[in-house]
């Protein structure tokens, strides 16, 4: 017995420094779910996953890409937010010098603090990073396609599409001048001119399929009440954890306003050791979490409305494709045809889209999603998940959809690869690969939601939508916060 207690001591040494050692290469610009920066989230990929090998003699001959735009500027909405945390926490340190407590444990930047777009009237732009990324984005996809971007411009041959809203647009220009660099004969760069086209906001159902979806809209205002509550236990939580920490009386509303801070601070600042060092790691990973929750809720598997109503952008895909087989079949030379349909938007077009092609999804839901049946929401952590919004649709987030002609011995000629954020990706939807044979993936992945109508969808009454959200998510709350113990996962899953 006399060993046993230097082998406790050993072993209880070695998992505090584990623990430490986490903590330390802990980085908390990689848990900011939409506000992650690009450069942060495409390489974090899922690393047991083994991409297909393409054949050599397979050429592709069409790429579809949705990208979300660039990093941008906190909205006017966010500034005004900013502009009352910094009036909050002075309140908060002058009680603390009335009640003639020690200011020493209060971190020095928190006195006096402004935010860092104090008198900036405007906001939600894309900013020099944004324009950076959207650049060096269209030189890399020239560069690992080369095939089909070899052709002289024509705005027939790649047309590029965006919203009506600056950042997007914005986006599409600095991904085109990435794309199109030096062939041209404007300025040093050897740019050229190149078109963007947008719909009308009012009636973009191609890729603000969301502002013009009625019963979308009644459904999101009637869930984000529910959403609060939801998070609400959990900001409690952390706000007592540092009130009694840094000695400020902090509510749910300022725990959600310096996280807020921290995000914005991590991204576009690059600044770690201010509002983002309020936080352990672990309250950063739940407070990711609470946002995951509400991104999956509002904007993702949690109904099926949610994805649904961007039909008509995978009918576009699919209808993209389509052509360029055609042309294929038809022995069209390459530059007489479509080569790469080119679309920026927003995360409200990206993450429904992924959802769309089943993607952040393991088999057994997939089968639920085709058959209508809702999904289980996030786990809690420490428990494991698959649905990161910083990985599902960080800045300049992308599915690329790259069409391959392959030789006829092959099962099928033509195959689809999905890329998201520049890597393949796998389709629980076709035996999780990455590489689809066409037919297989416009039957099997595309036509159970292509059946549905976009006006049937979103215009219809809205009443009973809204009573049908209300009970149901409330129902899905209780299921979390009560979860059924007996193991039947199936239990669990209410519609939300």
């Amino acid at each position: 017995m006399s060993f046993q207690k230097p082998s406790l001591l050993i072993f209880l040494f070695f998992i505090v420094k584990i623990n430490s050692n986490a903590e330390e290469n802990f980085d908390v610009r990689q848990h900011l779910c939409t506000v992650t920066r690009y450069h942060v989230a495409k390489d974090i990929s899922e690393n047991s996953f083994v991409p297909s090998n393409i054949n050599d003699q397979c050429t592709p001959i069409h790429l579809n890409l949705v990208a979300r735009h660039g990093t941008r500027a906190p909205t006017k909405k966010k500034l005004k937010q900013l502009e009352a945390l910094s009036t909050r926490l002075q309140f908060l340190l002058q009680n603390v010098e009335e009640e003639k407590k020690s200011l020493h444990n209060i971190p020095a930047w928190l006195s006096g603090w402004k935010s860092p777009w104090k008198g900036k009237h405007k906001g939600g732009e894309l900013i020099s990073e944004g324009e950076a990324e959207m650049y060096e984005l269209g030189i890399r996809i020239r560069e690992k396609f080369p095939e089909l971007f070899k052709e002289e411009y024509h705005p027939d041959i790649y047309p590029i599409k965006t919203t009506q809203i600056s950042r997007a647009s914005a986006s599409a220009v600095a991904f085109g001048m990435g794309l199109f660099s030096g062939r041209g004969n404007l300025g040093l760069g050897r740019h050229r001119a190149f078109a963007v086209t947008s719909e009308s906001r009012a009636s973009d159902i191609m890729l603000r399929f969301h502002d013009c979806c009625q019963n979308y809209k009644a459904f999101r205002k009637s869930q984000e009440p529910f959403v609060d509550k939801l998070n609400k236990p959990l900001l409690n939580e952390i706000a007592q954890e540092l009130a009694k920490r840094w000695s400020l009386n902090f509510t749910t509303q300022d725990i959600s306003s310096l996280w807020f801070l921290c995000k914005q601070e991590a991204s576009l600042l690059n600044t770690t050791d201010r509002a983002c060092a309020l936080f352990s790691p672990s309250q950063v990973d739940l407070l990711e979490w609470a946002d995951d929750l509400e991104l999956f809720i509002l904007k993702g598997y949690g109904n099926s409305l949610n994805y649904r109503m961007g039909v008509p952008l995978l009918e576009d895909v699919i209808q993209s494709m389509e052509k360029a087989i055609n042309a294929r079949e038809e022995g069209l030379v390459p530059g007489s045809y479509e080569m790469a349909r080119l679309r920026f938007a927003h995360a409200e077009t990206l993450l429904p889209f992924s959802c769309l092609i089943g993607l952040f999804l393991d088999g057994s839901e997939f089968e639920l999603i085709l058959r209508e049946h809702p999904l289980q929401l996030p786990p809690k952590p420490p428990q494991k998940r698959i649905w990161h919004g910083s990985t599902v649709a960080p800045f300049a987030g992308n599915n690329m959809l790259v069409l391959y002609s392959c030789p006829d011995n092959n099962s099928s000629k033509y195959f689809v690869q999905v890329l998201h954020n520049e890597h393949p990706i796998r389709l629980p939807g076709c035996e999780n690969s990455d590489v689809c044979p066409f037919e297989v993936f416009k039957e099997r992945i595309a036509a159970p939601h292509l059946k549905h109508d976009y006006t049937a969808l979103c215009n219809m009454e809205s009443d009973q939508t809204e009573q049908t959200a209300s009970v149901s998510i409330l129902s899905r709350m209780l299921s979390w916060l009560f979860p059924v113990r007996n193991g039947d996962r199936r239990a669990q899953k209410v519609e939300l």
